[in-house]
């Protein structure tokens, strides 16, 4: 297992121990008193590991969104087909005409609604977003599971690698003095990553021969890459291409810093 494969083994194993706290924390925000009884009997009577055990719950409304956003990250990455099923149990993708137990989200347990009917009667309420949540976390254990098993695209753990041996390559370029050296390598690896990305989302390239600009905007059209994503890009590649040209202007040892830190950052923030 590569250290790269062993991060993502090791993030994942993360998300799936909170998302259980945070399973059992949405239970509790639902069932108060009958989650606690039960929870007694779980641990035999003990009222003190119980009360520990909920001491140690986190405050699910506070925590979620930040273990959705690293969840989503991480499945963007190892398991990019479900990504849209992960979200999808977030919030509902259409309009609704009614709120009901079938189309109650995630986002709705969040904002404490609770739907009643014509006498005052709850009808829907948060306990309906605990199938959701654990949807969710179903899908980051399949993500595990596929991480664990030979149908890992292992092409992208050694592409990924090789990456980072490169970018070390160019900061000892730099460091060296070979600045045009240095801004070559970045702009090739640059170039090659989002090549790749590109491959995953099955995003045709009409060029034979893509520049990083061209890649670049292909993920943008696309909506993998924000807009402040585009620009930063788009911005290395402005002094990668100082660098290949050897009649223009020499590029400054900052441009060169700025395009190696910048490339180690697309490297694990564009996927």
């Amino acid at each position: 297992m590569t250290e790269r494969t062993r991060k993502f083994s090791s993030e994942l194993d993360r998300l799936i121990k909170d998302g259980s706290l945070l399973d059992f924390a949405m239970q509790r925000d639902c069932y108060g008193s009958e989650f606690d009884k039960k929870m007694l009997s779980h641990f035999g009577g003990d009222k003190k590991k119980l009360d520990e055990f909920i001491r140690k719950l986190p405050h699910f409304r506070s925590e979620y969104q930040k273990w959705y956003s690293e969840a989503q990250a991480v499945i963007k990455y190892v398991l990019p087909h479900r990504l849209d099923d992960f979200i999808s149990f977030y919030e509902y993708q259409k309009p609704r005409k009614s709120i009901s137990f079938h189309n109650y989200m995630i986002r709705d347990f969040l904002q404490g609604l609770q739907m009643t009917n014509y006498v005052g009667d709850i009808t829907v309420d948060g306990s309906a977003a605990i199938p959701e949540f654990r949807q969710q976390t179903s899908i980051l254990g399949a993500a595990k599971a596929t991480l664990d098993s030979v149908l890992i695209d292992l092409k992208s753990i050694l592409q990924a690698d090789l990456f980072d041996s490169e970018i070390e390559s160019a900061q000892a370029l730099a460091k060296a003095g070979y600045l045009r050296a240095a801004g070559a390598i970045c702009g090739v690896v640059i170039e090659k990553h989002l090549l790749h990305i590109c491959r995953t989302h099955k995003i045709s390239i009409a060029k034979k021969n893509p520049s990083i600009s061209d890649l670049n905007q292909a993920l943008r059209d696309k909506s993998i890459t924000t807009v402040p994503q585009w620009r930063f890009v788009q911005h290395l590649a402005d002094i990668r291409n100082i660098c290949d040209h050897a009649k223009g202007r020499e590029p400054t040892k900052e441009e060169i810093e700025s395009l190696v830190s910048g490339s180690e950052k697309v490297l694990k923030t564009v996927f």
